[in-house]
């Protein structure tokens, strides 16, 4: 923590310049390490492979060359981005002379407890060392060859830019016992716990650091009467299929009754051939076969799989209560072409993130231009959705006067 602390000062006060230059020489190295990088990763997933990691975490944990090209650009992204630090909110005097600035500063050092994605490594760092944090990250057993691999890089990265390489750090070792040392670090200022509503809860729960409450994703589809069928269908293909070991992705897919004939054998054909496995109510297997009974944890499960809940509902009032008592505060959405109840859905939804005609998958630092994210926060104190750079910032009030007292 010492090293941390040390770090995140000097980082705090170099130039914007510099700290950028350490993101792009990043960016070369995820470039020029590729192959270094993937046969760490390579040895992570054949552990994995025999411990019994299921499919969709193994490709939680792949890295390949498309992924660290696209991680090269978002680095590159964030580089671009306006330094968050220094920027002021508006200067203003008082009666009595005292000129007033409240201007953004880094929070301090950021522990992350994350599992599976490497990436993390690679998102959560370019955001922190461009807002001017420190980052402890601790990751899972099955990725930590990855992680240290990214980790390495990122020091030689900040070296060459003349910042100080213990800005990012890892854990050395997997043990459980150093997530509850970071859950009890004193001198943390923030903890981001990333991984499964198990971890998140331990940590939010148990935590006596600051904690913010990130991405469990039990996420809706509301294909509403009035809607496009096709683009329900495709909508519903990209969030369940696309990805469907991400927070991100749909769990659970809310029809109206009166299109259920048409649009649930549309549904079962559209996603039959990826091998999604339907949990449907009584009404939607009465119309497919195939499915398998929901029952009450159905529809409260982040499957995380190839899995989706179907449940048919009795219009817009309906979808809301289902959502309302069995949603994450994630991402919603709603396929309809009636504005009215479009807008009803936007306006009422209790979500990080609502969509009106289009796919939960885009909830994404990357996609929302932030370039990354350290996570996506669910809850609303003091950042909510794809945690950029601002989201990694706090304010400090400045004032400058010429001998200006209060009492005296």
């Amino acid at each position: 923590m010492s090293q941390a602390k040390a770090a995140q000062k000097a980082l705090a006060l170099a130039p914007g310049r510099e700290r950028n230059r350490a993101l792009l020489a990043m960016a070369d190295l995820l470039v020029e390490e590729t192959e270094a990088v993937m046969a760490e990763n390579r040895r992570d997933l054949e552990a994995a492979g025999q411990e019994g990691l299921s499919g969709p975490l193994l490709k939680r944990l792949e890295l390949t060359p498309k992924k660290l090209s696209e991680l090269a650009e978002g680095l590159r992204q964030v580089a671009r981005l306006p330094d968050p630090l220094g920027r002021g909110e508006g200067r203003r005097q008082l009666d009595n002379g005292l000129k007033i600035e409240v201007v953004h500063v880094p929070l301090g050092v950021i522990g992350l407890i994350f599992e599976s994605r490497p990436g993390v490594v690679v998102e959560a760092a370019a955001l922190t060392v461009k807002s001017g944090n420190a980052v402890i990250l601790r990751g899972g057993h099955e990725a930590q060859r990855s992680n240290q691999a990214l980790v390495q890089l990122w020091r030689r990265a900040l070296g060459s830019a003349g910042l100080p390489e213990d800005a990012v750090q890892l854990v050395p070792s997997t043990d459980r016992q150093y997530v509850e040392g970071m859950m009890h670090l004193r001198g943390l200022d923030l903890l981001i716990p990333r991984g499964g509503a198990g971890l998140i809860n331990r940590v939010v729960h148990e935590a006596t650091v600051p904690v913010i409450e990130t991405g469990v994703g039990n996420c809706h589809l509301y294909v509403h009467r009035a809607a496009d069928l096709n683009m329900a269908a495709h909508i519903l293909r990209d969030g369940k299929v696309g990805n469907p070991a991400v927070c991100n992705a749909l769990e659970t897919l809310l029809v109206d009754r009166a299109i259920k004939e048409q649009f649930l054998p549309l549904a079962w054909e559209t996603l039959r051939e990826d091998g999604v496995v339907f949990h449907g109510d009584e009404e939607t297997r009465a119309l497919l076969s195939d499915a398998i009974p929901a029952t009450e944890k159905d529809w409260a499960e982040e499957y995380l799989s190839l899995d989706l809940a179907v449940k048919i509902v009795d219009g817009l009032e309906e979808a809301l209560a289902h959502i309302a008592r069995y949603g994450s505060g994630h991402s919603e959405a709603v396929v309809t072409n009636d504005y009215a109840v479009g807008q009803a859905f936007l306006d009422s939804v209790d979500a990080a993130a609502v969509y009106w005609n289009a796919s939960t998958r885009f909830t994404d630092g990357f996609q929302f231009g932030l370039g990354a994210e350290v996570g996506i926060s669910t809850q609303k104190l003091h950042a909510r959705g794809p945690m950029g750079l601002e989201a990694l910032t706090t304010v400090k009030t400045i004032a400058y006067g010429q001998g200006q007292t209060r009492d005296l």
